[in-house]
């Protein structure tokens, strides 16, 4: 791997562990529910493409199925979330 991808690669880490620090701040102190949702929501697209750029950093597919795996529960949390919001009930 060429050292200006290392680079990048490296950068991006730094990038995407703050905007999971900022949504877990948000996740913890978010006054409304709605907005703990949305801060869940991103923390774990954050997660996913953190996990990514590992997978890239070591060139190994687990962490490719991690990722996957992590988005899938991602989109699952997250939608019964935002249904229990609307209706109050997740399973009706």
């Amino acid at each position: 791997m060429s050292p200006l991808l290392l680079g990048a690669l490296r950068f991006a880490l730094a990038c995407l562990v703050l905007a999971m620090t900022c949504a877990l701040w948000r996740l913890f102190r978010g006054p409304r529910a709605q907005d703990r949702v949305l801060a869940f929501d991103c923390l774990y697209v954050n997660a996913m493409l953190v996990v990514l750029a590992l997978g890239l950093v070591y060139r190994s597919s687990t962490y490719f199925e991690a990722a996957l795996l992590i988005a899938l529960f991602g989109f699952a949390g997250s939608t019964a979330m935002a249904k229990f919001l609307l209706r109050g009930e997740v399973i009706e």
